[in-house]
């Protein structure tokens, strides 16, 4: 079931880029592949960053509300959720994308596999209509033609380190850059609270019996995830062929230059918001002392009816 709903498909969509693409490279498709799948993915993105924003900013009344319930789990949840519908915030907002990339992630494994093990698989495993094409027959006729590699380089059915093959260094070269954009990625999107207190200071608190902030602990977290993460991608990828490296690699990157432009633009926004306000204040005071002006009365001057009089 998982691979007729989503192992095939998404590998049809890779079989189909590399027969349509000129030079039929497939490190090329790989790229393209996943170019597309980040730009699907940005509606996604642009909702979870938008989430992480607005509760970085809920952080204060947060803490308000654990102070009013005064260790009250009921009372602090009940509020939490007011808290949430008043600011129309849903907290597992964020899974959306992270399983997408978990889908995408195991069906593309499981198709660079069969490719890996078996060429022959990129024409079989393909629907008819790809089948079909000019190209994939002549493929299909003489799978020598099939080029596994990114610009004839780097052999991606190859992985960084191999019992039998030993080291490739093309492939580490991907491993370590996909961790090193997933570090910069993860730094991106954190705080600048370089003063705030490490897990293993909160959890030595919490021993004494003194109970750990939430906040406190999500940054603290989040400060050890951008590590982790990264950590935990070279490991995992430098023993998987250099065509998931490469996916990796390149998805990373799309994100790092997604969030880059999402960040910007909020950041833009809050200025230009800021610099609205900034020069209402002005404009309001100079039509207050114009109309000040105007309101007072020119200075008459009147003859007494002694001087006409006299005149007269």
């Amino acid at each position: 079931m998982l691979t007729t709903l989503f192992v095939q498909p998404i590998f049809n969509v890779l079989s189909l880029i590399y027969a349509i693409i000129p030079g039929h490279n497939f490190g090329i498709a790989i790229i393209i592949f996943t170019v597309l799948v980040r730009w699907a993915m940005y509606p996604l993105l642009k909702k979870q960053l938008k989430h992480t924003r607005a509760m970085r900013e809920m952080q204060p009344e947060i803490k308000k509300i654990k102070k009013a319930a005064k260790g009250n789990r009921q009372q602090e949840s009940l509020m939490m959720m007011e808290l949430y519908k008043e600011k129309e915030i849903k907290p597992l907002s964020f899974i959306g994308l992270m399983i997408v990339q978990i889908i995408v992630f195991i069906a593309l494994f499981s198709g660079l596999n069969r490719i890996v093990n078996d060429p022959q698989q990129i024409v079989e495993f393909s629907y008819e209509p790809i089948q079909n094409m000019s190209f994939m027959q002549d493929l299909s006729n003489d799978i020598s033609q099939f080029d596994n590699t990114l610009f004839g380089f780097v052999d991606l059915s190859r992985s960084a380190i191999d019992s039998d093959q030993g080291f490739y260094f093309p492939a580490f070269i991907l491993v370590l850059g996909s961790a090193i954009i997933q570090f910069f990625q993860i730094r991106q999107t954190m705080p600048n609270d370089k003063e705030g207190r490490k897990l293993r200071d909160i959890l030595n608190d919490a021993k004494t019996g003194k109970e750990p902030d939430n906040s406190e602990v999500n940054a603290a977290m989040g400060r050890n995830m951008g590590y982790i993460m990264p950590f935990l991608i070279f490991v995992i990828t430098i023993g998987f062929p250099a065509a998931l490296a490469l996916y990796w690699f390149t998805s990373g990157l799309m994100a790092f230059l997604q969030q880059r432009h999402l960040l910007n633009q909020d950041e833009f926004l809050m200025r230009q918001s800021t610099a609205t306000v900034v020069s209402k204040k002005p404009l309001n005071d100079t039509k207050k002392e114009t109309t000040s002006k105007k309101s007072k009365p020119k200075k008459v001057k009147t003859t007494s009816k002694k001087t006409t009089k006299k005149k007269r």
